[in-house]
């Protein structure tokens, strides 16, 4: 079992930052666990945003994101961070992380456990 809180969700203007955190708890798999974040409209599937491996090394990006977008992790505090910066409205969303995110030969994005994910919103 592994359990997946997120943080740091907010109202801010845009043209501003935010950061966004992702604590993982549970069995001994956690520090090895790939942690992704989805980002989910109402209504809407939801969006792959970033991910990092295990080590923090390996970080992916959906593009036309990661100009904006960085994807970190603290392996000793099972922690992964979203900084988002120069936001626009259109990046208001639900914010979510995941466990292990891959991508199934059809192209959707498959999960082990997600949390309960943070309101980010963006005011023009």
């Amino acid at each position: 079992q592994v359990q997946l809180v997120e943080s740091g969700g907010g109202l801010v203007q845009a043209g501003n930052s935010l950061m966004l955190s992702c604590s993982a708890s549970g069995d001994s798999r956690v520090r090895s666990l790939a942690i992704g974040w989805f980002r989910q409209d109402p209504g809407k599937e939801p969006e792959f945003v970033a991910s990092v491996d295990w080590s923090g090394h390996k970080q992916y990006y959906k593009e036309y994101l990661k100009d904006r977008f960085t994807i970190s992790r603290d392996t000793a505090k099972n922690t992964v961070f979203l900084q988002m910066n120069n936001l626009r409205p259109e990046d208001t969303g639900v914010y979510f992380c995941v466990s292990d995110p891959r991508v199934a030969h059809d192209g959707r994005y498959l999960y082990d456990y997600r949390g309960q994910g943070v309101q980010v919103t963006v005011s023009s």
